[in-house]
């Protein structure tokens, strides 16, 4: 049988320590004192492992080896502690096909009773941000598929990152759903004290009933940082408290990340090498005459409720302070650190999550498109394609894309790029039996300003006209790809800490012995990948996209344009442009427009642009067309800019170069090349200035590993300048560069006369292997 192979296969090291051995022959009561408690505090652990569709292979593996493996290990050594377990659909997916053996252990631990399988949307979605009937059948796929894996039907819910709006009650019953675990401070938000918290509480909505267990963050926070002693001790001062006649058992319950236990940095080291999990089991195991182990549905099946709970809008405390814009957030940080009343403190809350979605509206774009393909998917004919869609689509709805903290995924573009590519799948899927408009203008973000779409296959379109008249999303659908996949780069209010710490000479990076130090994400250490990111902190003033529009002075530099540090003298990088789109035959062509001004040695001079997107259905190429007026009675001088961008899926950094296109198409090792043929190359740095001397020399832009070429050829030479998009983000790691692609200005000088008019063309065609 696997599980007695288990042991001698999966080898785990552990160490007792004489503390331990001490520990374990302590009785903990000695008769006629407090500790002889009549009944036991009941100690409820719940793991949740996860890793997020499009997440690349290496890290699973990763994840696997270091935390999954070993902590299903040291539970099978330990027959007697009781837990409830949650493994995510997606890497559900990915154990059944690389490690089918882990789930015949998790198996055998459930027909044996010491583990309790928690059921989730199956592609983790935030609930909140998907419809009822996605929350509902995502979390009837999960139930499903432990059913028929592992013979046992699931009556609690994990709760994705913990966010939860009160109105959930009402679909998790709806799903099946009897209970799911929320963060302490979601009670304490409204009211409740710590020491009415060892139990659960029931809530509805509608009628709809739900039981709630708080976990509580002071356990999470001690395990596995803090001393088993530390641990135990926290546990039996939670085993003295009062309780009332005739009320249940006290209950301790703490819901946390598996992946803590081996793959945050150091972790492997510390619960693995050093046995940390063998000491805390054993230490659990020692005191099991007043700290038994019990699952939640256990629990529930055997003592009632506390009573009766209606929580807030909420999630963990860290994901509040993530949810709020950077500047409030610093000052959230401030009075946490400040001195503060205990009876004040309770007091302090942060944001709500759904805020990610104003403060990334990338996030929120893509959420809105998700949406909406639900939307139509759910009124396709019940048939084999639209099953296929809505698989498609719920695994689109995988959160980690769509906020940041120290481990959101909204900053990492493979993962971004994941989402668009289940998006663009489903929307195949439903094409094919309700094709799309070839034009579509609404407010299709929400957010009061209009977008223009146009779908001319192989090519989407989608247009903001309310910003700069920017194509803010360009699918290549052969390739089930966003072109222009990138993030703007943005004050976070962790930056600050970052330019503080390295001030004072505080930053810690791998070269140091200080870096194989275990901390948690709370600790005040600065950790950085790289010495010298507090120089890249640069933020966009406009989102990043394709086609917008710049007008500079001659003085005006590349590294000055990098680092946002230039004077913009026109007023059409984002504001308004008045857009139609029309199609005739094969042809779509998108017009937009826009009357504004540019600021020439004092004058603010009246300036028309109008640019066009030609789309021919069944060609991978793109025409856009520019013409540029001067309305003034004086003379328009400067610059005028194109800017384009190329998105990438993973993880590298832009190398400058010029390369020949077999250099490209071999190489596995850089993320972005660009080069032209016959040039010359340009100046080395982290952003390069070329000039393309003549009409016959397009360049390439190269994002790997998806092997798409975007082809560009101009009409008239242009200076070229680009540079890597890379916002500096922290991670449980430490800070680091999120590469998300490249940035393209393409510049003509204008000089234009009164009424004067000037022209340019972009020729674009995209290929792939």
């Amino acid at each position: 049988m696997f599980w007695k192979r288990a042991a001698s296969s999966w080898k785990v090291s552990v160490r007792t320590s004489p503390k331990i051995l001490k520990f374990r022959r302590h009785t903990w009561a000695k008769r006629g004192r407090r500790e002889i408690m009549e009944q036991p505090l009941y100690l409820s652990l719940v793991f949740h492992l996860h890793q997020p569709v499009g997440n690349f292979a290496w890290v699973f593996e990763k994840a696997y080896q270091r935390a999954y493996k070993p902590l299903l290990v040291a539970l099978d050594r330990h027959p007697s502690i009781q837990v409830g377990f949650h493994i995510s659909g997606c890497l559900w997916d990915w154990l059944r096909e690389t490690h089918p053996d882990y789930l015949e252990l998790i198996g055998i631990l459930v027909e044996r009773g010491q583990m309790e399988i928690l059921t989730a949307g199956y592609y983790e979605p935030i609930l909140p941000m998907i419809s009822d009937a996605d929350k509902i059948h995502q979390i009837k796929k999960h139930i499903q598929t432990i059913e028929a894996e592992l013979g046992t039907t699931p009556r609690g819910s994990w709760l994705t990152e913990r966010v939860w709006e009160p109105y959930l009650a009402k679909p998790l019953a709806e799903a099946g759903v009897r209970y799911t675990i929320v963060d302490d401070s979601h009670f304490r938000a409204c009211g409740f004290e710590e020491t009415e918290l060892n139990g659960y509480y029931l809530t509805e909505e509608q009628g709809h009933r739900l039981a709630l267990f708080p976990s509580f963050s002071r356990l999470r926070y001690l395990i596995p940082f803090q001393p088993v002693e530390s641990v135990m001790e926290w546990l039996r001062q939670q085993s003295l408290r009062a309780r009332a006649p005739g009320s249940p058992p006290l209950l301790t319950c703490m819901g946390d990340d598996g992946e803590k236990f081996g793959l945050w940095p150091q972790t492997d080291q510390l619960c693995w090498e050093e046995g940390y999990v063998e000491r805390l089991f054993e230490a659990v195991e020692s005191a099991r005459e007043w700290l038994p182990t019990i699952t939640p549905t256990r629990y529930m099946d055997q003592f009632r409720p506390l009573g009766l709970a209606y929580l807030p809008t909420a999630s963990y405390q860290e994901m509040m302070d993530w949810a709020l814009p950077a500047h409030l957030s610093r000052e959230l940080d401030h009075h946490r650190h400040a001195e503060l009343d205990p009876e004040l403190e309770k007091f302090l809350r942060g944001g709500f999550w759904r805020h990610f979605l104003v403060k990334y509206p990338e996030a929120n774009h893509m959420q809105k498109r998700v949406v909406e393909a639900s939307r139509r998917i759910w009124h396709m004919t019940v048939s084999p394609q639209r099953v296929q869609a809505l698989n498609h689509i719920w695994a689109a709805q995988c959160s980690c894309g769509y906020w940041h903290g120290v481990f959101g995924g909204v900053y990492l573009g493979h993962i971004r790029a994941a989402n668009y590519a289940h998006l663009l799948a489903a929307e195949e899927l439903l094409h094919g039996v309700s094709p799309p408009s070839p034009c579509e203008q609404d407010d299709a973000a929400n957010d009061g300003s209009m977008e223009l779409s146009a779908t001319c296959p192989p090519f989407r379109l989608q247009v903001d006209l309310s910003r700069g008249g920017t194509i803010k999303e360009w699918d290549y659908l052969p390739g089930k790809c966003n072109l222009v996949n990138v993030m703007t780069r943005r004050e976070e209010a962790y930056h600050d800490k970052l330019r503080q710490a390295a001030a004072r000479g505080k930053v810690i990076t791998p070269e140091m012995p200080e870096w194989k130090r275990v901390e948690t994400i709370h600790a005040d250490t600065v950790r950085a990948k790289e010495a010298g990111l507090e120089q890249l902190l640069f933020q966009d003033w406009y989102r990043r996209g394709a086609f917008i529009d710049h007008f500079l002075r001659d003085d005006a530099t590349l590294h000055a344009f990098r680092e946002n540090h230039y004077p913009e003298e026109g007023d059409f990088v984002n504001l308004p442009y008045l857009g139609t789109c029309r199609k005739k035959d094969a042809l779509q062509c998108i017009t937009l427009s826009r009357n504004g001004h540019v600021w020439v040695y004092g004058e603010f001079l009246p300036v028309r642009v109008v640019k066009e997107f030609l789309l021919r259905a069944g060609e991978s190429a793109l025409e856009v067309r520019y013409q540029i007026q001067n309305l003034a009675t004086s003379t328009l001088s400067g610059r005028f800019g194109v800017e384009t961008c190329s998105g990438f899926y993973g993880h590298a950094r832009l190398h400058d170069g010029w390369y020949s296109s077999r250099d490209i198409m071999e190489s596995q090792d850089v993320s972005h090349y660009l080069f032209a043929s016959g040039g010359t190359p340009p100046n080395s740095g982290g952003a390069s200035e070329a000039s393309e001397p003549d009409l016959d020399r397009p360049y390439l832009a190269v994002p790997l590993p998806h092997r798409i070429l975007t082809h560009v050829r101009l009409s008239h030479p242009a200076t070229l300048w680009y540079f890597p998009l890379e916002p500096v983000v922290q991670s449980e790691a430490g800070y680091e560069r999120a590469y998300q692609g490249a940035v393209f200005l393409h510049l003509w000088p204008i000089h234009l006369p009164p009424h004067g008019f000037w022209e340019v063309s972009f020729d674009i065609k995209i290929l792939a292997e």
